[in-house]
């Protein structure tokens, strides 16, 4: 590589952030922001393949990966909260303008940052990542069941999100070639969230994501008011959310560009190449 990775902290909001980043800071910035349980690593085979020509920046939520994790008494944890930081964080790294590339909890962080500037944002890759109530499948009762109660369910959401079962469920989903996924995805992301303070921390940031759910007819109306440049990249085999999720998007900005890929819920896991070719194709146009 001509640009090589570099793995970056900055002080933002008093909190030391972990980022990487990759690319000539003159090219076109791509902000990559990860999902659960999982951190600015996802995106690795990304940098790898992009590098040379685009200026890719994938920062760690707080709480998450290598950024600092504070206690819960002490720290909001709440998508509004890690919106705010990461836009706290563009601001600490001189960032002007970028596309978004959203990956499950990137949809909630990302929008939030879109809406509060859009001048800012210059396209959307959103992977595996809902907008819509109806995205959300079938395994999400007990999830509705804890925001509608957290004491009586809060034991019940902690299995259904945290347990080993579901962590690996998240990468494999339905694909019947388990064996092009690396046990360590799964295996890591697991150890992470048995690490001390973690649990609470998910469990709190998760109850919050009621508040995205209530804000998703806010973030069609204004993808459907403003007809973002879009790209949509999903994973056939992810068992996270309702696959009917890709043509909510297409109905919502009609000439976004949409791929199906034969994947789980983190695509990258198993098509980074063709991941990369489409987000190279989607930044040249």
């Amino acid at each position: 590589m001509e640009h090589p990775i570099a793995y970056r902290t900055v002080q933002v909001d008093g909190l030391s952030i972990f980022y990487r980043e990759a690319g000539p800071k003159d090219a076109p910035t791509i902000l990559l922001l990860h999902g659960l349980p999982s951190s600015s690593r996802m995106f690795q085979p990304l940098l790898t393949r992009l590098a040379d020509h685009y200026h890719l920046v994938a920062p760690d939520y707080p709480g998450f990966g290598h950024s600092d994790w504070p206690d819960t008494k002490q720290f909001d944890y709440t998508f509004d909260h890690i919106a705010s930081v990461m836009d706290s964080f563009t601001k600490a790294l001189g960032l002007p303008h970028y596309t978004l590339y959203m990956q499950d909890y990137g949809g909630p962080v990302g929008f939030r940052m879109a809406l509060a500037h859009p001048e800012r944002v210059q396209a959307l890759i959103v992977q595996d990542a809902v907008s819509h109530n109806e995205g959300l499948g079938a395994n999400w009762a007990t999830r509705r069941a804890f925001w509608a109660d957290r004491p009586a369910h809060e034991a019940a959401l902690r299995t259904n999100l945290l347990s080993m079962a579901t962590t690996k469920t998240r990468h494999i989903g339905d694909d019947p070639n388990v064996e092009l996924y690396d046990p360590d995805l799964w295996t890591d992301e697991y150890a992470f969230l048995n690490s001390p303070g973690q649990a609470q921390i998910q469990t709190d940031l998760f109850y919050d994501y009621r508040t995205n759910v209530e804000a998703y007819p806010k973030w069609q109306a204004w993808m459907q008011k403003t007809q973002p440049k879009l790209l949509v990249l999903w994973g056939k085999h992810d068992l996270s959310f309702d696959a009917g999720e890709p043509g909510r998007y297409r109905k919502d900005v009609p000439k976004a560009e949409v791929h199906v890929l034969d994947a789980g819920h983190f695509a990258l896991d198993t098509k980074a190449d063709e991941i990369a070719a489409f987000v190279s194709d989607f930044m040249k146009k």
